[in-house]
């Protein structure tokens, strides 16, 4: 039987149950059979591939290139995602920079496929970094099904510290967040943002964003949102108003919670 992932709370209680929790699901999903014939097949064969119409062209390895930076939904996209990695990211004119979504210019500066001469993925070290993101993205996943709000949560941490440590502009940096589509509704949901946000201008956009900031969080500069305290509160002020704006409470009572874990094969001791 596969590895199903337990999320028995909403809300911020199952956000702490995911903190204490998330290294051994995660162990236990990397292991289950699917997860493990994906990652097999991409080490075993990514080093050959020279050119983005060679990796467009094995559905198999670009499930995984794809899954890696949560971009599954374009596995049908063949021509659009080889434009995208032809293209690279070195020119101002790429298609990748010049995409809303920052997802497709991190996908395609990993392969490097328009940059160099040798791509990336003649790298020794190529194979472990796109499993370890394909694992960590496909757990988010499976998470989600059981709790959308929840795979939201886990992407925080990891897309907040790439974007603090981003060589840029602090604008740049918030560019990034309003381009990266899970960042963006957990910031917009935690701050307060109006839905009519989006219809504004972009510089204004990033005005409002730095503006209630400051406000909720005491600072409107990501580098320094990018501490354990910081993003805990981001993620909890994103939960609790989202399950505010639901009218429904999904916490559940411990004895309603053990009974999940026991049924999902887990002994609660062990979490």
């Amino acid at each position: 039987m596969s590895f199903q992932t337990v999320v028995p709370f909403g809300g911020v209680a199952g956000w702490e149950f995911l903190k204490r929790t998330r290294t051994r699901q995660q162990s236990l999903f990397n292991s289950s059979a699917q997860i493990q014939r994906d990652t097999t097949y991409f080490r075993d064969r990514i080093s050959k591939v020279a050119t983005a119409r060679e990796l467009v062209a094995d559905r198999r390895l670009l499930r995984v290139a794809l899954g890696a930076f949560g971009l599954d939904a374009d596995i049908s996209s063949q021509a659009f995602i080889r434009k995208v990695l032809e293209d690279g990211t070195l020119k101002n004119d790429a298609l990748a920079n010049r995409l809303a979504d920052k997802r497709y210019l991190e996908f395609s500066k990993a392969f490097g496929f328009g940059d160099y001469d040798t791509p990336n993925t003649r790298l020794s070290d190529f194979p472990a970094s796109i499993i370890k993101k394909y694992q960590t993205r496909q757990f988010e996943v499976a998470i989600g099904k059981r709790s959308p709000e929840m795979r939201l949560a886990l992407s925080v941490p990891r897309e907040l510290e790439k974007i603090a440590n981003t060589n840029t502009t602090e604008a740049g940096r918030w560019y990034f967040v309003m381009g990266t589509p899970t960042l963006r509704k957990v910031f917009e949901t935690a701050l307060g943002m109006p839905d009519s946000l989006s219809k504004l201008p972009l510089d204004r956009q990033l005005e409002e964003f730095q503006h209630k900031a400051e406000q909720v969080l005491g600072t409107s500069r990501l580098a320094r949102m990018n501490n354990k305290d910081t993003v805990d509160k981001i993620v909890r002020l994103f939960l609790i108003r989202q399950q505010t704006a639901s009218g429904i409470s999904t916490d559940l009572p411990r004895s309603a919670a053990v009974a999940i874990l026991q049924g999902a094969g887990f002994s609660p001791s062990l979490f």
